[in-house]
């Protein structure tokens, strides 16, 4: 269970980090709390942390129920990939929200992937 709790950790790190970069946006383009619209950069900036966050609030348990209930390396392997996505994701839609489709629609195959983990975990206990 080491793999998934070191996904779940990086994943609040990401998360972290987005809020640093918004906290500098909002100074380096003068947009004060709790003003969420201004310099496009940091509007670019803020809608990135808020769709990782909402991203994260479903991958989170998602990955933490795959792992407990039997796939710990598998969900890992998802969960990687899924913490990738969404740092192209951020680095993406900072630079250009046109480009960040790609990051999104692997983050969301991995996201479906936990998923399909998870409700094949239960139906199988559900069975037995």
């Amino acid at each position: 269970m080491l793999l998934p709790a070191l996904i779940a950790a990086l994943t609040v790190l990401l998360l972290l980090i987005s809020s640093i970069l918004v906290g500098r946006a909002r100074g380096l383009y003068g947009i004060k709390a709790p003003a969420t619209t201004g310099h496009p950069d940091f509007e670019r900036a803020f809608r990135a942390q808020m769709n990782t966050q909402e991203a994260a609030l479903m991958f989170l348990p998602t990955l933490a129920l795959a792992a407990w209930l039997g796939q710990p390396l598998l969900a890992s392997v998802f969960g990687a990939v899924w913490l990738l996505a969404r740092a192209w994701y951020l680095a993406a839609y900072l630079r250009d929200a046109d480009k960040r489709g790609p990051a999104f629609a692997l983050g969301a195959l991995m996201q479906v992937a936990l998923l399909v983990l998870v409700f094949v975990a239960l139906v199988r206990a559900a069975l037995m």
